[in-house]
């Protein structure tokens, strides 16, 4: 591992409006796939030279080419169709749990192109610095894309599904390797939605005990790992619990999965959402391996709210009692937009909350 800023940061970052007119007027069939491009570039410029005022040192073009933080997945992909997830999303504006717009598993999934090719070329040009890449984590697909009647002719179990997955993205990470990309972090939902007790009630009815999953994924997941942490390459792992335009998909401390995902998955970094009550205390961090740092997320991409400085260095120091603070980092809990349309801030609240980040990260470590 070489690339450890004490300033984190998840990935996706607000869309400008420009950006997301452009998608609009390509969907309309007003504007064609090159001048889609020309303002994804424009828009990543933006973003690259945002994160650069700040003072970040590691970069990332927002994912501004994809639809969500995990389409990529989907749409280099062959094996996929359109439909509803059962998973449902949570949120504090009183408006019924909405459930999740997802691809579902039809046929045998097999790659058909790279997820992140145009994305890396692009950032070796442009960025300012080292960057960060970012490949969806495989453990949802299974629990959201797999449905008995349309996926069960290829996958008879959700499990059945880990083989093809962990070598689809494995194969993606090499590939990143061989780019030269220096730090590759995994976006993982699968295993945070299942501290939750309605998506473990929910996954016990339909047969599947929910610890016998973590254990499964996190076991696929080593071995889609195993042998690819190398010198000056940081692979890292972000858990998160939902983040769609203000909304949740988990509620739940890590207790019920630390011990096997930290205790089996092979990365370098964990970047761990910890800005609400929902996420619990930090002794699950008891079960990190030594020699890995922990990226705390504490800075809410889901409220405008600035927080405390003082609270921020007061909650590292009570994650120290379980992770020795030279081992410790400070990030939002989250992505800005980890779909499309952002959370309900602005890019100014984006800016302030970026910049918070940093000066904290200064003030502790230096």
């Amino acid at each position: 591992m070489t690339t450890a800023p004490r300033a984190d940061h998840v990935g996706s970052l607000l869309r400008p409006p420009s950006l997301l007119l452009a998608r609009d007027d390509a969907a309309a069939g007003r504007l064609g796939p090159d001048a889609v491009r020309t303002a994804e570039d424009e828009a990543i410029g933006e973003a690259l030279r945002l994160q650069r005022q700040v003072g970040l040192e590691i970069f990332s073009d927002g994912e501004y080419r994809r639809r969500s933080f995990l389409s990529e997945l989907a749409a280099a992909v062959d094996g996929f169709t359109d439909g509803h997830s059962e998973m449902r999303w949570k949120g504090d504006d009183n408006q019924p749990d909405m459930r999740s717009t997802s691809k579902i598993v039809g046929a045998t999934l097999r790659k058909r192109r790279r997820m992140t090719e145009a994305e890396v070329a692009f950032l070796h040009e442009h960025a300012p610095g080292p960057f960060k890449t970012t490949v969806p984590e495989f453990s949802y697909f299974p629990l959201s894309s797999w449905q008995p009647d349309v996926s069960g002719g290829a996958y008879p179990r959700r499990e059945d599904l880990f083989d093809d997955l962990s070598a689809i993205v494995r194969s993606e990470v090499e590939a990143l390797q061989a780019d030269g990309v220096s730090y590759i972090q995994l976006d993982s939902v699968g295993f945070a939605t299942l501290v939750d007790d309605d998506h473990r009630e929910w996954l016990a009815g339909t047969g599947t005990d929910p610890d016998s999953y973590v254990a499964a994924a996190a076991e696929a997941l080593q071995r889609c790992l195993q042998g690819l942490r190398c010198d000056g390459v940081t692979l890292a792992m972000h858990m998160c619990r939902g983040n769609s335009r203000n909304r949740w998909l988990a509620s739940g401390g890590y207790d019920r999965i630390a011990a096997e995902v930290f205790g089996r998955v092979p990365v370098d970094r964990w970047l761990l959402e910890y800005d609400t009550e929902r996420a619990g205390g930090f002794e699950p961090l008891r079960h990190v391996p030594d020699g890995a740092t922990v990226v705390l997320g504490l800075v809410s991409t889901k409220t405008s709210r600035l927080e405390d400085p003082d609270d921020l260095v007061r909650r590292v120091e009570e994650a120290s009692a379980y992770v020795p603070v030279e081992r410790l980092a400070l990030s939002p809990q989250c992505g800005f937009a980890s779909v499309a349309e952002g959370n309900a801030l602005s890019w100014d609240d984006q800016r302030r909350k970026l910049e918070l980040v940093v000066s904290t990260s200064q003030r502790i470590w230096g």
